[in-house]
C-alpha cells in the first residue's frame, strides 16, 4: 500500500541551513543510512560490480547527490580493504554541503567533489562502472528525475537508486526513529516528509522508462527502502 505523494511538502535541507544544523543533520543521515539500509543494500550491488571486473581494474562510480560524501567514503574503506582501486565522483547542488565534502573526504584522494545539479550532470559518457543516487531522486520533480537518470545511464552502464517507499508503514518507522533516536529538530521535520515525497516503484519504473531504460525495483519494506537497477 503506497500514501498519496506529497510533492509540494518541502524539507528544510532543501533551503540554507545555519553550519551547526547543517552538520548535525548530516550527520543524522549519515547515521540513519549505516543503520537502516542506506549503505550496505548499495555497496553489495557495487560489490558484485567490481567482482565482474578483470582483477586490477579500477571501479569507477558517480554519487549524485552525494552530500558530504559519506557513502563514497564507505566505498573507498571498502575498496581499500578488498585491494580494489577505485574513484568516486560525488556530485552535489549544494556549495555548502560540498564545504563540509572537503573536510570530509581530504583524507581519500579517491574521492573526486563536483557542483552541479542532478538534472545536468557534467558527466562523459561511458565514464563510469556505476552511477548511484540515494535519497536525491524524491527531491526533484518528474521532468529533472527523467533528466537526471538520462544522464547518470549515459555515464553508467547501471544506475542503482536507493530510496525511501512511501508507504504508511515506512511513514510511522521514520517518525518513530527520528524521535526515539532523539535527532536533530531538521532530522524530524524532513524525514516524515522525504517519505511523503518519495517516488513509488511503479511511478519510478515509469521515470526510467521515460528515460529509455529498464527498472528493477527490490522493496526492503522492513527498512523502508527500495533500490531500482536501471539498464
Amino acid at each position: 500500500m503506497v500514501i498519496q505523494r506529497d510533492a509540494d511538502a518541502r524539507e528544510r535541507m532543501d533551503g540554507p541551513l545555519a553550519p551547526a544544523e547543517l552538520d548535525a543533520t548530516l550527520d543524522d543521515l549519515d547515521f540513519l543510512n549505516a543503520w537502516f539500509g542506506g549503505y550496505a543494500l548499495t555497496l553489495r550491488r557495487l560489490r558484485r560490480v567490481a567482482a565482474a571486473l578483470p582483477r586490477g581494474a579500477r571501479l569507477r562510480v558517480v554519487d549524485v547527490g552525494g552530500g558530504r560524501g559519506d557513502f563514497a567514503v564507505n566505498v573507498v574503506r571498502w575498496a581499500r580493504r578488498a585491494g580494489r582501486p577505485v574513484r568516486v565522483v560525488v556530485v552535489d547542488s549544494d556549495a555548502a554541503t560540498l564545504a563540509v565534502a572537503r573536510r570530509r573526504t581530504s583524507a581519500y584522494p579517491e574521492i573526486v567533489l563536483v557542483q552541479a545539479d542532478a538534472a545536468a550532470l557534467p558527466l562523459r559518457e561511458c565514464s563510469a562502472e556505476v552511477a548511484v543516487s540515494a535519497l536525491t531522486l524524491h527531491h526533484l520533480d518528474r521532468d529533472a528525475v527523467v533528466a537526471c537518470l538520462a544522464q547518470m545511464a549515459a555515464a553508467a552502464p547501471l544506475v542503482l537508486v536507493n530510496d525511501l517507499l512511501r508507504t504508511p508503514l515506512t511513514l510511522a518507522l521514520v517518525w518513530l526513529a527520528t524521535r526515539v533516536l532523539r535527532l536533530h529538530p531538521v532530522s524530524r521535520h524532513d524525514g516524515p516528509v522525504s517519505v511523503r515525497r518519495a517516488w513509488s516503484p511503479g511511478e519510478l519504473a515509469v521515470l526510467a522508462e521515460k528515460a529509455g531504460r529498464r527498472a528493477v525495483i527490490t522493496r526492503y519494506p522492513g527498512l523502508g527502502r527500495l533500490v531500482a537497477e536501471i539498464r
